[in-house]
């Protein structure tokens, strides 16, 4: 065990996608034929949503929520990872993607497992909730506006089963956090947001530094 911690660099990423990394081809195909996507950064890193990937597996997990589909990369890599009978409520908030992520899912073959959800995100959420969902999910991954990431943290641990994870994406934003210069409302809501969820004793926590920071979030 180390007290050190290993900088990743460019080539350190490349050594280590190459001993990890498994991405299968509909999602290899989408991530490098959008490469030069206005909003390319957008997507999440291989190595976070393969890390998904697993937590689903280790969770036996068969109800997941994704908050932010764009291209249905991240929502592909869960969706393989449940049963046939699994589903995962996708919420987006435009329809400009859909076309691809739902032919991103059909290559992928879990196309029926994926209940894409349009509108606003804290409604389906306070949909669920209002449905009498809570507590039946085990898995609810965040990557959308940065904004509400409070709001769809608290609405998602009521959603949540005990021993049920919770993950939010850029909780690093690109290093802005730790530089006291930047007060941008996208900065100081993720800031925010890390400090609460370090205080929250309702949670098991820790930042996985991979990508622009992966926070896990155990129901306890």
């Amino acid at each position: 065990m180390s007290r050190t911690y290993t900088l990743i660099t460019d080539q350190m990423a490349a050594y280590i996608a190459g001993v990890t990394l498994h991405e299968p081809q509909p999602l290899r195909m989408l991530r490098e034929a959008t490469k030069d996507h206005p909003r390319a950064s957008s997507f999440s890193a291989p190595e976070q949503v393969q890390l998904l990937h697993l937590m689903a597996l280790l969770l036996g997990a068969k109800k997941t929520i994704e908050i932010g589909v764009f291209m249905g990369y991240s929502s592909g890599w869960v969706a393989l990872a449940l049963p046939p009978e699994g589903k995962i409520v996708a919420c987006e908030s435009s329809r400009e993607n859909e076309s691809v992520a739902r032919c991103t899912w059909r290559d992928l073959g879990v196309e029926k497992k994926v209940d894409f959800r349009l509108g606003p995100a804290l409604q389906t959420l306070d949909g669920l909730l209002a449905d009498g969902q809570a507590g039946t999910f085990d898995l609810i991954y965040i990557d959308a506006d940065k904004t509400n990431y409070l709001n769809y943290y608290e609405r998602g641990l009521l959603l949540l089963r005990q021993g049920g994870l919770v993950a939010a994406d850029n909780v690093l934003w690109h290093g802005s956090v730790v530089d006291p210069a930047i007060q941008d409302a996208d900065t100081r809501a993720i800031r925010e947001f890390n400090t609460r969820l370090h205080a929250d004793e309702r949670v098991a926590v820790s930042l996985v530094p991979m990508g622009d920071g992966l926070s896990l979030a155990c129901k306890r």
